[in-house]
């Protein structure tokens, strides 16, 4: 299975539904009462009157970024005019104009920073005026099952909204590396069942209390679909990364503290004689970091870390993900003259 950002959307012409002449009837429909609406049954009711509370409290946060080359969504961080996104929908954008969904004339905004290797960015509105901050919850806290609503603006349809449940948690996602995404490596993904569009990507995944605890980000595809979207399955950003490294954009303007793992090289994917993957080819390695300091030089090909194979630089970037910084691990290299060998890194932080 691959997985796709859900980044750049296809802007549908407003008012293409279908409509219903002036004066036609309406057929009743069959078993109401008196010719009336169906009555649900009160569970139903219920849950209805949750997710009617939910969206009326959340989705006036939830706004539409909009680029020269595409549009994502976005969450209302604070009353200063922060919204909080994915990388992947700013681009390579620093100026963009937002869309709240409760309408209104769009808005210019600029970019305050981004953080591509975690997919999230940070803009901010010049005119904040009525902007209501979202509520972020606490991601740790979730079990699988729970019921959760994705809001966003799939395929340029402002203020929708598409419900499912928690179907897994702690999921290691990679996204692919293309001029639209920056090919980043999710740790702790949210996996959840409720539609993940293009255009979704920045909005949130909120829970019943109306607690943004995600943020839609990736969808995953099947090749036996040629490579269409695989229903029900989605992934999100969880909360707890996004409030943390949007706040540490909001107070220094950058990332200070990635809390992530790096060995310190920059590499590309090797292919064998077979045309397979087989290891990740040193193309440059940072002066004092990790790799330098065990002896990993340009030239080298990376084909483990700690025992588990990295054939591609996906590979090696999921497993640095799942570390952290001052870890030890074992890289196993093969060496330019086509030797073997093992040595040992203290892994260091991965710089913003």
């Amino acid at each position: 299975m691959r997985l796709i950002a859900a980044g750049l959307a296809v802007v549908l012409a407003a008012g293409c539904g279908a409509s219903t002449p002036r004066g036609t009837g309406t057929a009743t429909p069959s078993g109401s009462p008196s010719g009336g609406t169906p009555q649900a049954a009160p569970g139903t009711r219920e849950l209805e009157s949750g997710y009617e509370q939910v969206i009326s409290q959340v989705l006036p946060s939830i706004v539409q970024i909009t680029t020269k080359v595409g549009l994502g969504s976005g969450i209302v961080y604070d009353t200063s005019g922060h919204v909080v996104t994915n990388a992947h929908v700013v681009g390579q954008a620093t100026e963009m104009e937002v869309s709240l969904a409760t309408g209104g004339t769009p808005r210019k905004a600029k970019l305050v920073s981004s953080f591509p290797a975690g997919d999230l960015a940070v803009i901010k509105v010049e005119d904040p005026n009525g902007l209501k901050p979202a509520t972020f919850g606490d991601s740790s806290k979730l079990r699988v099952g729970q019921l959760v609503l994705a809001m966003g603006n799939p395929l340029g349809l402002s203020g929708s909204v598409t419900q499912g449940i928690v179907s897994a948690l702690g999921r290691t996602v990679s996204e692919p590396q293309n001029p639209g995404s920056p090919g980043a490596t999710i740790a702790g993904a949210i996996q959840t069942s409720a539609a993940i569009n293009p255009g979704n990507s920045g909005g949130a995944l909120v829970d019943m209390s109306g607690q943004v605890i995600g943020i839609p980000t990736l969808a995953a595809t099947d090749p036996e679909l040629g490579g269409g979207a695989a229903p029900g399955i989605g992934f999100a950003i969880p909360s707890n990364t996004a409030a943390d490294i949007a706040g540490q954009i909001v107070k220094s303007g950058k990332v200070t503290n990635s809390h992530r793992a790096a060995l310190g090289v920059r590499g590309r994917t090797v292919l064998g004689e077979n045309g397979q993957p087989v290891g990740v080819a040193v193309a440059g390695v940072e002066p004092g970091g990790a790799a330098a300091k065990a002896g990993i030089d340009t030239g080298d090909v990376i084909v483990s870390v700690n025992g588990k194979p990295t054939p591609t630089m996906s590979d090696l970037s999921e497993i640095l993900t799942t570390l952290k910084p001052g870890d030890q691990v074992k890289v196993e290299v093969i060496r330019p003259d086509g030797s073997t060998d093992t040595v040992t890194a203290t892994l260091g932080e991965l710089k913003a």
